[in-house]
């Protein structure tokens, strides 16, 4: 039987199945594959297939075509919309701009805004302390490191040149208004400090500038800065101002150093003088209201004696009347015991007597009433003596009998 007999057995001719392995190893071929790309965009977007040659066009479904496109619009619409959310962290303000005028302000969380090209949200820190200086510039030490004379160099109420150096801390008050009401806030902050510190410095004198009237200084200028940047709406807030170095210049330093020092000086001399002076008026009167007390106990010590003279005089006035002679020979008596008592002169009057007489005067003197008698020595006890003690101290008992 041939191979060609029927159109079965041509599936088991060998040359034809040779051919289907040949054209199935065959690459395909680039014309058809872009062919086949065109076919499946033109269905998509609702176009129509190739043209052939010498046929007529064919159309693709309208129906799944729409259904693919409104597909793509609705994820990039929602791709579009959740690009408008956004989070403020603590500490921050949003403000947020609809087509480039301002809308609203956020505080810190979650919150959504239409998209750009229609909102736009600008994040502001407004817990961050910020910070300026006049006067000079510092490094990462924060530490002077140069001098700004064109900042620092101000002049005081009694004319004199002063160098200034201050530093000022402030923090954003109103995102709004930050942004928006002045070009440079930042600008405007150092120029109104410099203006303001200039004002302050020009009504006080440089002396007190530099010695008690720092803090007083700083305060006025706190509050002259404060007011300037409200009446500008700068959205901005002072937080504190530090003096960093208030000098004389740099010419007369040495000049104005040797006056500081002469005025310490003359401040330590009144310090000292007030400190005697506070140690010796309290003696001073302590001294003069003794010599008072001392007097008026004089006084009354007069008053006493001259009363008691009077009235032992009135007492001996009744005596002598009663009996004159007796009363006036005791009073004689009573006086020259009272005169020769303290004599050390011994009167021996012995009439007719060639005998020699031996006295001790020294030890006459002893007992005299002017020294204690040499026997008190022996009586009196070391100790203070009491009833009970007098009777159990036997050394008491031997001292006094021995005294005796």
């Amino acid at each position: 039987m041939s191979w060609d007999d029927s159109d079965k057995d041509k599936k088991k001719d060998p040359w034809s199945g040779r051919k289907k392995e040949q054209q199935q190893q065959t690459p395909p071929d680039l014309d058809e594959i872009v062919r086949s790309l065109q076919e499946k965009l033109g269905g998509i977007f609702g176009g129509g297939g190739p043209k052939g040659n010498g046929s007529a066009t064919k159309k693709a479904p309208s129906g799944p075509s729409g259904l693919s496109f409104g597909i793509l619009l609705l994820i990039g619409a929602v791709v579009w919309m959740a690009s408008g959310i956004y989070i403020i962290d603590e500490g921050n303000r949003g403000v947020v701009l609809r087509f480039g005028k301002y809308y609203e302000t956020t505080m810190p969380g979650p919150h959504w805004r239409f998209p750009s090209p229609i909102d736009k949200a600008m994040i502001i820190n407004v817990d961050q302390q910020r910070y300026i200086e006049i006067g000079y510039r510092s490094g990462s030490n924060q530490q002077a490191v140069s001098s700004i004379s064109k900042e620092a160099l101000m002049l005081t109420e009694d004319e004199n040149i002063i160098d200034i150096q201050l530093a000022v801390q402030y923090k954003v008050k109103n995102a709004q208004d930050y942004l928006f009401n002045v070009r440079a806030p930042e600008v405007t902050l150092k120029q109104s400090t410099e203006s303001a510190l200039r004002a302050v410095i020009g009504k006080n004198k440089m002396d007190f500038v530099l010695t008690e009237g720092r803090s007083d200084v700083v305060a006025k200028v706190e509050s002259a800065l404060q007011i300037m940047l409200d009446d500008y709406a700068t959205g901005l807030i002072v937080t504190s101002v530090n003096l960093v170095e208030a000098q004389p210049p740099e010419e007369v330093q040495g000049a104005f150093s040797d006056a500081i020092k002469a005025r310490e000086d003359e401040q330590r001399y009144i310090n000292e003088s007030q400190a005697y002076s506070n140690e010796v008026i309290p003696r001073a009167r302590g001294a003069a209201s003794r010599i008072v007390q001392e007097a008026e106990a004089y006084e009354q010590r007069v008053i006493a004696e001259a009363s008691g003279d009077a009235s032992r005089f009135d007492q001996l006035r009744v005596q002598y009347e009663a009996a004159p002679e007796v009363t006036r020979k005791r009073l004689y008596l009573e006086t020259m015991e009272d005169v020769l008592g303290n004599s050390r002169k011994v009167i021996m009057d012995v009439k007719n007597s060639n005998n020699m007489m031996y006295l001790p005067i020294d030890k006459l003197m002893e007992r005299s009433p002017t020294k204690p008698a040499a026997s008190n020595r022996f009586i009196t006890p070391p100790e203070k003596t009491t009833p009970s003690n007098i009777g159990r101290d036997s050394s008491y008992r031997d001292r006094a009998v021995r005294g005796r």
